[in-house]
């Protein structure tokens, strides 16, 4: 019995939608950047998340509760304005991930 073997070539017109090879180049390299962007994007949450912890602790150990909630309306409207509707459901995300559920 012999078997063969399809070899699929996959080219950078196929993986970015593009028409044109110029327009896949630009797509490549924006889409790298974007990568990179969002690297750096997780490593802020991730730092936010610890500075969130520092600040529960330090409330809790002093009797306060765990969330402010005008802190974190303060926090909603700073990503509203600066993002609009959108950076309101942005900033939830932040906050849940940086004090858990209420």
């Amino acid at each position: 019995m012999t078997s063969t073997t399809s070899t699929t070539s996959t080219t950078s017109l196929d993986v970015t939608g593009a028409r044109t090879s110029e327009a896949a180049d630009a797509i490549t390299g924006a889409r790298e950047r974007i990568d990179a962007l969002d690297d750096r994007i997780i490593g802020l949450v991730q730092e936010r998340m610890a500075v969130s912890a520092v600040i529960q602790d330090s409330r809790i150990a002093s009797g306060g509760r765990r969330v402010n909630l005008s802190r974190e309306m303060d926090v909603l409207g700073h990503y509203r304005d600066a993002l609009g509707r959108p950076g309101t459901s942005l900033a939830m995300t932040l906050l849940e991930l940086c004090r858990g559920r209420i």
